[in-house]
């Protein structure tokens, strides 16, 4: 779908767990990542991606632009650092907690962390948002479904 964004959110598994207790009904994004809060449209996908234990969580579809608060859901490893920059969103396919897709598999399929020597894959992740081709978003639902 060329009109739409597909989001991957850089967090921890901490906060992704929070995220399904409250059902995955909102997303944010870091203060510094105003400019790209302000591109989220209903219908643009949200990838989450879970730092440490290096794999993909699951992922969600915006439901409508994004909102500013204050309030406190998930936590950074910066003292004080919010996420509020926010957007509802409706689950659609989300990983048991034991069951993550480990981007290890994805990186050798995927364009985006082509730019980074292999090695060195886990670099394509630093920061709290990026964003993926529909091809790249592709591979990522398909692993996510278990589709074979």
């Amino acid at each position: 779908m060329a009109d739409r964004t597909n989001w991957l959110l850089v967090s921890s598994a901490d906060n992704f767990e929070t995220s399904r207790a409250r059902g995955f009904d909102i997303a944010g994004m870091k203060r510094r990542h105003r400019k790209k809060a302000e591109r989220v449209r209903a219908g643009d996908r949200v990838i989450y991606y879970m730092v440490g234990v290096k794999a993909i969580g699951g992922i969600s579809e915006a439901t409508a632009p994004y909102y500013e608060s204050e309030e406190h859901i998930w936590t950074s490893s910066k003292d004080g650092e919010e996420y509020p920059f926010r957007f509802p969103v409706t689950p659609l396919f989300i990983r048991d907690k034991d069951d993550y897709v480990p981007m290890v598999d994805l990186v050798p399929i995927l364009e985006y962390p082509k730019r980074w020597p292999a090695e060195h894959w886990t670099l394509a992740w630093q920061g709290n948002v990026h964003v993926l081709s529909d091809g790249d978003y592709q591979i990522i639902e398909d692993a996510v479904r278990d589709v074979k």
